[in-house]
């Protein structure tokens, strides 16, 4: 991952490099990380997420064709 700094604005540049790592998920990562998960405890959560990712493009979806 790269970040480039411009007019020595380093402030700027570190704002990018958070932005970033917020979005490929780095953060979330980390924190998940720390501790050990349980086998189960990993699949309920990889299940909730799904079905949260699918409730989330189903209501953009029902909004684009002017359902809402």
């Amino acid at each position: 991952m790269q970040v480039s700094v411009r007019d020595n604005n380093v402030d700027q540049a570190l704002r990018a490099l958070k932005k970033k790592l917020q979005r490929e998920g780095v953060f979330r990562e980390m924190k998940l990380r720390t501790a050990y998960e349980k086998p189960s405890e990993k699949k309920a959560r990889e299940k909730a997420e799904a079905i949260r990712r699918a409730r989330k493009l189903a209501r953009k979806k029902a909004q684009r064709e002017g359902m809402l």
